[in-house]
């Protein structure tokens, strides 16, 4: 029975995997995408797992594919640099089950290190892509993929940017889930183990794919013209395509919804239809993909000429730049582009006080990262919440490159640096992400370096997943038996003769692990021991107040960045709804102006 839901772009793509048969699903939290696993968790017939990594988890859903069953993994934009070994290889060997890799991109870097176009990679890996544009195109699609998937015998790149993972929209849909008959596994070597010989062979086959798809791309109801009346005609997808639509309503448009390989043919009959002196403009964030690739076969598209390279769009930026190119080629005219324009959108509110991002209060490291504010320390920083420990005032993060680098780079630093001692800071789930290898690393070639693993027990950024060292298993499924890994025991495993466990709430117990690993000549280890403030097991002691007759107004509280404390007046408060009792202000105020206060509410 067909009912209607609002789902984000996100969950819409769970419900399609659960709806279209995938039997196995696997990922890494990030944003954008973390919110597809979880969906998918809740559904019933299916195994949803998180992974230490991105690489892991494309390698366990191509096992499950190998063995028969439709699988699919998701992670964001950068993610997909983690796992594109595996994709690349994946693009030889083929499939058993149809196999979805979506790629949730991050126009605007909202939560990313940087802007990626990973439309690239469906070109670089020579696998097919599909970019949803909403909601119901996410559902859609899913199925779509995995059968082009199975047709085809190729992983298939999904799509995704933030504004579609995250917009919630109507979707039509129904209950009813169609699972394929699985197809068993079979040995085939030639196929599936990738040495020379076999690969030469494989590579073949992947240029008579390409050469298919690109068949298929000029034939699929998933590109299609939406016919208009302007004097220009507008090609774009996934996120763009609304964009162009709501910019210019009236506008002919084709939408791509396969956009590689490209359907040449089509778009240069599209382009071809405005007559010689027509104009089509590409709609496209980030990266001229689209554009080039038209360029280059020489059809005649405008696009990254009037439109920015950075950073998102909106439909007032589309309308506005192709009004001004129409403008300019009718000699300062604006009547052409208003024929199929709206009026301009509100406007967004101006002189709203910034919101700087900061750590919770409680937070378990900010007593490190206050600490390391005091010492001529460098800081190797990583990718997590604990990356704000770079923001004033506590400013005690030198670099932040890509999960897992703060180890390497700590490494390399301490080896060439003249200028005081080297640190390196890394989470608990980042460090088993990718941190490792560089740590056995930093223990082999002996670098004078201390590595801070800031243990919270989970993945705390990405809305607190589970991670292998705390206590809950990465699947539903598997809540039990699982044993937390013990990092301390790792690191002494791997050489470290240093590992020091603290209470990052201790500031003297920080101070002290600090002076002594960074006095050691060799390889050293701090490893936290509090869990993210957020988390059920997390103890949330009486509030703190400031007495307003000891307090000398010298604001070093303030140093400690936590928003429970508040400057009124000109003397501090604590917000006793914020507070978490965690006692640090307590340890810095040198006029013992804080004490323990009856909270008066109750979380």
């Amino acid at each position: 029975m067909e009912r209607k839901q609002v789902l984000s772009g996100n969950e819409a793509v769970a419900h399609g995997a659960w709806k279209h048969g995938v039997a196995f699903a696997s990922a890494y939290p990030g944003t954008p995408s973390t919110e597809i696993l979880e969906a998918l968790s809740s559904y019933p017939d299916l195994h949803a797992r998180w992974c230490v990594n991105e690489k892991v988890a494309f390698d366990e859903a191509l096992g499950a594919s190998i063995g028969g069953v439709r699988a699919l993994t998701a992670m964001k934009h950068v993610g997909l640099n983690v796992a594109a070994d595996s994709l690349m290889t994946a693009s030889y060997t083929g499939v058993g089950g149809g196999l979805v890799v979506v790629s949730c991109d991050d126009p605007g870097m909202h939560s990313s290190q940087n802007e990626q176009d990973n439309r690239n990679y469906a070109a670089f890996a020579k696998v097919p892509m599909l970019e949803p544009a909403d909601s119901q195109e996410c559902v859609d699609y899913v199925g779509h993929a995995l059968e082009i998937s199975e047709r085809f015998d190729t992983p298939v790149l999904l799509r995704l940017t933030t504004r579609i993972s995250h917009t919630r929209c109507v979707v039509e849909t129904d209950d009813e889930r169609r699972v394929p008959a699985p197809r068993p596994f079979v040995k085939q070597p030639e196929k599936y183990v990738m040495i020379p010989a076999y690969a030469r062979a494989r590579h073949r086959k992947v240029e008579e794919r390409l050469a298919a798809l690109a068949e298929f791309a000029e034939t699929t109801d998933l590109n299609r013209i939406e016919p208009g009346d302007g004097p220009f005609g507008l090609i774009a997808s996934g996120a763009a395509y609304q964009y162009a639509k709501e910019a210019f309503p009236g506008a002919p448009i084709y939408k791509l919804g396969f956009s590689w390989p490209l359907p040449l043919g089509k778009l240069r009959e599209f382009v071809e239809s405005f007559g010689p002196g027509g104009r089509v403009y590409v709609i496209e964030e980030l990266d001229a993909f689209i554009e080039e690739h038209l360029l280059a076969a020489g059809i005649s598209v405008r696009g990254k000429v009037l439109l920015s390279r950075c950073g998102e769009y909106t439909p007032q930026a589309v309308r506005e730049a192709i009004e001004r190119d129409l403008g300019e080629a009718a000699g300062g005219s604006r009547t052409a582009a208003r024929a199929g324009a709206p009026k301009a959108g509100i406007a967004p509110v101006a002189g709203l006080p910034p919101r700087p991002p900061v750590m919770c209060p409680g937070c378990p490291h900010r007593g490190v990262f206050y600490a390391l504010s005091k010492l001529d320390v460098n800081v190797m920083g990583d990718i997590g919440c604990y990356t704000l420990g770079a923001l004033p005032p506590l400013r005690a993060m030198d670099s932040c490159v890509c999960m897992g680098a703060s180890v390497g780079l700590g490494a390399g630093l301490a080896k060439v640096s003249e200028r005081g001692k080297t640190a390196a800071v890394i989470g608990d789930s980042t460090f088993i992400h990718s941190g490792i290898p560089a740590l056995v690393d930093m223990v082999w070639n002996r670098s004078a370096s201390v590595l801070i693993i800031l243990d919270n027990r989970t993945t705390a950024m990405t809305g607190r997943q589970p991670t292998a060292a705390s206590s809950a298993s990465g699947s539903a499924e598997a809540t039990e038996g699982s044993p937390p890994l013990d990092l301390a025991r790792l690191c002494k495993a791997v050489g470290v003769a240093e590992v020091q466990v603290i209470d990052p709430y201790h500031l003297e117990e920080v101070h002290a692990a600090l002076r002594r690993a960074l006095a050691n000549e060799g390889p050293s280890v701090i490893l936290t021991n509090r869990p993210c403030g957020l988390l059920a097991e997390a103890k949330r002691d009486d509030p703190r107040a400031v007495s307003r007759d000891l307090c000398q107004g010298c604001f070093q509280c303030t140093d400690l960045a936590c928003p429970a404390l508040v400057v009124e007046g000109g003397q501090m408060r604590i917000v006793e709804e914020l507070c978490r009792g965690c006692t640090l202000c307590m340890q810095v105020c040198c006029f013992n102006a804080i004490s323990v206060c009856e909270r008066k509410t109750r979380s």
